[in-house]
């Protein structure tokens, strides 16, 4: 494929995730003031459970997206999955942003909202997956890690965007008027992310593929004879779906409830970890492209393992720089694992089923671990009163990809099939 042609796909497939993570990033940063626009006057921690509640919903949605999405990509080709999902997410977003809240709709506006958010779940269940089985595939057989993890980088992007969107909100606006209606501006601007990648994605030439000849659907073939596969890469995931959302989604909020850092300066620092986050994920994808995907991904469980705890101990603290520090603890350890997960799943996946199997092994253990990990984490903290419980919880994922990543044969040398 041409240089230039390449740089296409790269480009689709990466603001297709910028959009799809920006808008989950979004929520988990305004939950606090969502939960106050969209339920009943009740404890501020009530609140915040009620609107992590919703961001959970909308994970569980994802191995059905996965399922959809996937079965759209094996079947009628990458490109066709791609569009789907992105305008799925577009519409949706738009629509958060402009829905009334309880005191306008009363019961109507906390349902009317948690459809929008099963709609963006079922989309988030493709977009990612395909978009790295997308570009994986287009990929050089030298720099498979590396496009693997520019394909992070465009989830990481979207949420790095939605931080620092918020960031820049809470440091411009009032906490008065942020609460009451700034925090819908970044749900509006997300329908102008989303026409983009319609744009590119409509221009990207795809082979055709013989898969449309199959007699069996990718989803049944998936399960029947690849069952086994499908929770290895579930089990793959854990860590991924604890400590990122945890990390950068949940720690927003953790950090206001339990150290009482102002919105503004939490976001701030979670904006800096995530900027940093991007260049690590890149490196350690090229990194693994020179010594192997699994020295890597074992290293980072390791470092999550022993470190957790003190990272957490640094975080607790009234000094900024140190709870950066802390933070950026875990973008090591974090962003090392994501960079080389992409190519890890691709690369183990047969082609015909690719799509569909690393859809449902991704999404399942995202919807229903990762999805729950900021609720479960606020309620521990609450129950408690350990505010180290999500580190503890971090390191438990760790072990369990851990062991995972010793069922995974070395493919950083082998042929793309």
């Amino acid at each position: 494929m041409a240089g230039s042609n390449t740089g296409r796909v790269i480009a689709a497939g990466a603001i297709g995730n910028v959009l799809e993570w920006y808008d989950f990033a979004v929520y988990g940063y305004f939950a606090a003031a969502i939960g106050r626009v969209f339920f009943p006057s009740q404890d501020a921690v009530a609140q915040v459970l009620a609107a992590f509640g919703i961001f959970a919903v909308g994970f569980f949605m994802r191995p059905v997206g996965g399922a959809l999405i996937g079965h759209i990509g094996d079947r009628f080709g990458r490109r066709a999955a791609l569009t789907f999902s992105v305008a799925a997410m577009a519409i949706p977003t738009f629509l958060v942003g402009a829905l009334p809240g309880y005191a306008t709709l009363g019961v109507a506006a906390p349902i009317l909202l948690t459809l929008l958010r099963m709609i963006q779940g079922l989309s988030v269940g493709g977009e990612y997956t395909t978009s790295v089985v997308f570009m994986v595939e287009h990929a050089p057989s030298d720099r498979r890690g590396l496009i693997g993890a520019t394909a992070s980088c465009g989830a990481v992007g979207g949420i790095l965007a939605g931080s620092a969107t918020g960031a820049l909100l809470a440091s411009i606006m009032t906490p008065q008027a942020l609460e009451s209606w700034g925090w819908r501006i970044p749900f509006l601007l997300g329908l102008v992310v989303g026409l983009a990648g319609l744009a590119l994605r409509r221009g990207i030439h795809e082979e055709a593929s013989s898969a449309k000849e199959r007699k069996r659907s990718p989803l049944a073939e998936a399960f029947r004879d690849h069952a086994p596969l499908l929770l290895r890469l579930a089990a793959l995931s854990v860590f991924n779906s604890v400590g990122f959302y945890l990390m950068f989604v949940y720690i927003v909020s953790w950090l206001q409830m339990v150290d009482g850092v102002a919105p503004a300066r939490a976001l701030g620092i979670n904006t800096i970890s995530m900027a940093l986050l991007l260049p690590l994920m890149v490196a350690m994808g090229w990194v693994s492209d020179r010594v192997g995907r699994r020295p890597v991904m074992l290293g980072a469980t390791v470092l999550a393992i022993v470190a957790s705890w003190p990272l957490f101990w640094l975080m607790h603290s009234a000094n900024p720089a140190i709870v950066l520090l802390g933070q950026l603890g875990f973008v090591l350890s974090v962003g090392t694992f994501c960079g080389c997960q992409p190519t890890v799943m691709v690369e183990a996946v047969p082609a015909s089923v690719r799509c569909t199997a690393i859809a449902l092994g991704y999404n399942i253990t995202l919807g229903l671990i990762g999805g729950l990990s900021p609720l479960v984490a606020t309620w521990l903290v609450e129950r408690t009163g350990n505010d180290y419980s999500p580190g503890f919880m971090i390191m438990v994922a760790a072990v369990g990809s851990f062991l995972a990543l010793l069922t995974y044969q070395e493919t950083y040398r082998k042929p793309l099939s």
